[in-house]
């Protein structure tokens, strides 16, 4: 009973961790345009941190499972679904930003930035990916899809891949990419099965090692 306690508590504090960072920029974003912050280019910096904001909890989701592997910890799971729910957020505000504020939704410019512009293309690639992602995370389309739903989640794989790719792009610089891309690699490579019983041996013998 005392564990179970111990253990709603943990996931309580998870949630509110979960929360935090998934609203820190937006709120941060808002703060700077309510106040005149953004000085120079107000639609290249929002578009930049709803980026950016994006990739991370796209990341901070992708790790979810392999953490789930190695601890157990059932409400990672949860934190996995609402961490991708969040970056398909930002997702939404950074292409509202460059289609409307920037672009103006004129269709003939946007599409000479989808054509001249590969990380447009990279992104208009990767957003209605993330867009059928976000509607089937539900039990009911879980139900509906069957044995689909878990072959359909897996595009979040590739979603991973294209979003650095038009990060790196957006930026300019692949150097500034370079850490996502490492992210993104190890947490797939911990996917592989094989890799993953490893992980889940060596940390059971670490916890065993370091409780006796």
């Amino acid at each position: 009973m005392r564990q179970k306690r111990e253990a709603n508590k943990l996931a309580d504090w998870l949630y509110i961790v979960v929360l935090g960072l998934a609203l820190w920029p937006l709120a941060r974003v808002l703060w700077d345009l309510a106040w005149g912050r953004f000085l120079v280019d107000p639609v290249q910096e929002i578009i930049t941190r709803t980026g950016r904001a994006a990739l991370n909890l796209l990341l901070l989701s992708l790790a979810c499972t392999p953490l789930y592997t190695l601890t157990g910890f059932a409400p990672l799971q949860r934190a996995r679904r609402t961490l991708g729910l969040y970056a398909f957020l930002y997702v939404v505000v950074h292409f509202l930003t460059f289609a409307g504020w920037d672009y103006g939704f004129d269709l003939r410019l946007l599409w000479q930035a989808i054509v001249y512009q590969r990380f447009v293309i990279v992104g208009f690639l990767a957003g209605p990916i993330l867009l059928a992602l976000a509607i089937t995370s539900t039990r009911g389309w879980q139900r509906r899809l069957g044995t689909w739903w878990k072959r359909l989640q897996r595009l979040v794989y590739l979603v991973n891949v294209l979003a650095v790719l038009h990060f790196a792009w957006l930026l300019k610089e692949s150097r500034a990419a370079l850490p996502y891309a490492v992210i993104v690699a190890v947490l797939l490579v911990l996917r592989v099965p094989f890799v993953a019983r490893a992980m889940k041996t060596m940390w059971r013998h670490f916890v065993r090692k370091s409780t006796s």
